[in-house]
């Protein structure tokens, strides 16, 4: 899976050692830019990996990322773990979001906010019968 957004936040790393030997987690707070902006926090597991993706707060990103949940003492907790974070070009992003995003499959398309629903008549035309609706009442 993919999202992209800006970094908000970067918290502390952790380490610690296992059975494998050393290991290295650190964990980030990403927002989207929808209507109603998301956040998701996502960790990055091994000290190669954080080098090499180099996260700064403020930059924008794409994040590939599985999910996955673990059970421990009867609770289950998810995992986001990132396996490729990509700088995204703020120019990109400005260039993206102004074009219109295709609907939800089932969906119908989606009308500019400045044009009037098609089953509105024009301000000078007398309303018309709809028929098509096939509610009970």
């Amino acid at each position: 899976m993919d999202i992209q957004g800006k970094v908000i936040a970067a918290l502390p790393e952790k380490t610690g050692v296992s059975a494998k030997g050393e290991w290295k987690v650190q964990e980030y707070v990403i927002e989207t830019h929808e209507a109603y902006p998301h956040k998701m926090v996502f960790s990055v597991f091994g000290a190669d990996r954080i080098a090499r993706f180099n996260i700064q707060v403020g930059q924008e990103v794409m994040v590939s990322f599985d999910i996955d949940a673990h059970e421990y003492q009867g609770r289950w907790f998810n995992s986001i773990r990132a396996y490729d974070v990509r700088q995204v070009d703020p120019a990109q992003f400005g260039a993206a979001a102004a074009a219109p995003q295709a609907a939800p499959a089932g969906f119908p398309p989606q009308q500019p906010a400045t044009a009037a629903p098609s089953n509105f008549p024009p301000a000078n035309e007398a309303p018309k019968e709809d028929t098509s609706d096939d509610l009970p009442f």
